[in-house]
């Protein structure tokens, strides 16, 4: 089916030749045809304008035309940080911090990480395809059309290949754009507590050579973090990764200034995520490159942690990206609408800020801006179509309320 919608309130995200990703000033800019015209065919996104260019529908085929007065159509979200393959919850960790321990008092005591690595050993790959498919469903029912999925919670070469094998499946049988990276280097296990170095030489001499073989991943990460793997571990995996074809992202600076940016500057990351603790001369190091700053509000609010600096780094001219780290541990949501509020709110980005940062700069994060992330000729009609609302502005502003009546994939609907 073909889709011709007219009287579009505000067709937001249109960019005829666009950048790879925005960045400071520019973020602040977004495009916008008010009362507007949108044609999908085979799809992808095949015309628009304004309505006084209305070509009517006398040369389309198999054409369904949908009056959308009053409503606003945006580019699906790319959610370019997740770890949406788990098994079980880790709400007694919520109620632990409420009770005064911290993230990493949780994790000391065997929580955290090693808690969801733990059960994630014992579940079958059916088990984990089940959930994660249910929880996929749910972000692109609130408006998201391509995520990052990684792996991360095995922490052993089966398991992590059993989580990446999942995510493989995902690939098959969701309508999303699903990337995938390998995240072995997310915590080091209790077997390897006291020889480290082992584990980092099981990461680089097994593990990366056998997700590599099979092809499983798109990319490879590491948390860099005191604690947990330091800058010179961090850069051995990420080049390890390199040189067997697997791009680097790095989650970097989310409890210290710990490297991590400087890790990810220097492997050509394409991303740094989280970014708390971020000084001038992490922004320095950031503006020389080409790596996206991506920051994570659900998890920085659900841990109370520092607001990173958003308004500074994007009037230093840096482009940034918003993701919701959907995982069980430190942001239980994977609603794209609600991280739009939280960096409007805590960070101080305005909407059109937001909306670049979630569609276009999201979309880079995860190497498919040629793809999605914009309403432009040729990209796959990954579409929100809002209820009526006054203008894109109210979906950040409305916090927590379902303003979604569709949304399309690919030419399909998926929620109608």
């Amino acid at each position: 089916m073909n889709y011709l919608f007219k009287n579009i309130r505000q067709l937001v995200q249109v960019r005829e030749n666009h950048p790879a990703f925005i960045a400071g000033e520019d973020m602040k800019v977004l495009p916008v045809i008010e009362k507007a015209w949108l044609a999908v065919e085979d799809g992808k996104i095949a015309a628009y304008g304004e309505m006084k260019d209305w070509p009517g529908i006398s040369d389309w085929r198999n054409l369904e035309v949908i009056d959308a007065d009053g409503k606003c159509i945006l580019p699906c979200y790319a959610d370019s940080h997740t770890h949406i393959v788990y098994a079980g919850s880790r709400e007694q960790e919520f109620v632990d911090r409420i009770n005064g321990l911290s993230y990493e008092e949780i994790a000391a005591r065997g929580g955290g990480i090693l808690n969801s690595a733990a059960r994630l050993e014992k579940a079958s790959e059916h088990e984990l395809f089940d959930a994660a498919m249910e929880r996929l469903n749910l972000i692109m029912h609130s408006g998201t059309g391509a995520v990052e999925i990684k792996s991360g919670y095995g922490l052993s070469l089966d398991a992590e290949l059993k989580m990446l094998r999942v995510i493989r499946q995902l690939k098959e049988k969701s309508p999303l754009t699903i990337k995938a990276t390998f995240l072995g280097a997310h915590a080091f296990p209790a077997l390897y507590k006291e020889n480290k170095q082992a584990y980092i030489d099981l990461i680089i001499r097994e593990m990366i050579p056998a997700v590599a073989a099979e092809g499983l991943a798109d990319f490879i990460d590491v948390f860099c973090e005191r604690n947990y793997f330091d800058p010179q571990q961090s850069t051995a995996i990420l080049e390890a990764g390199k040189k067997l074809g697997l791009t680097p992202k790095v989650h970097a600076n989310q409890m210290s200034r710990s490297g991590g940016v400087q890790v990810g500057v220097e492997t050509g990351a394409i991303s740094v995520d989280h970014l708390e603790y971020v000084e001038d001369e992490e922004i320095a190091y950031l503006r020389k490159s080409k790596t996206m700053p991506t920051l994570l509000p659900g998890a920085q609010w659900f841990l109370s942690l520092p607001h990173p600096p958003a308004r500074k780094m994007i009037d230093n001219g840096l482009p940034i990206a918003i993701a919701s780290d959907f995982n069980p541990g430190s942001s239980p949501s994977g609603n794209m609408n609600l991280m739009l509020s939280m960096a409007c709110v805590m960070y101080n980005m305005n909407p059109e800020e937001v909306v670049n940062a979630s569609t276009l700069n999201t979309a880079y994060a995860m190497q498919a801006e040629h793809e999605i992330g914009s309403i432009t000729l040729g990209k796959k009609a990954n579409l929100i179509l809002t209820r009526e609302i006054p203008g894109y502005s109210y979906i950040p502003y409305s916090f927590g309320m379902d303003l979604i009546e569709k949304v399309m994939i690919e030419g399909r609907w998926i929620r109608q």
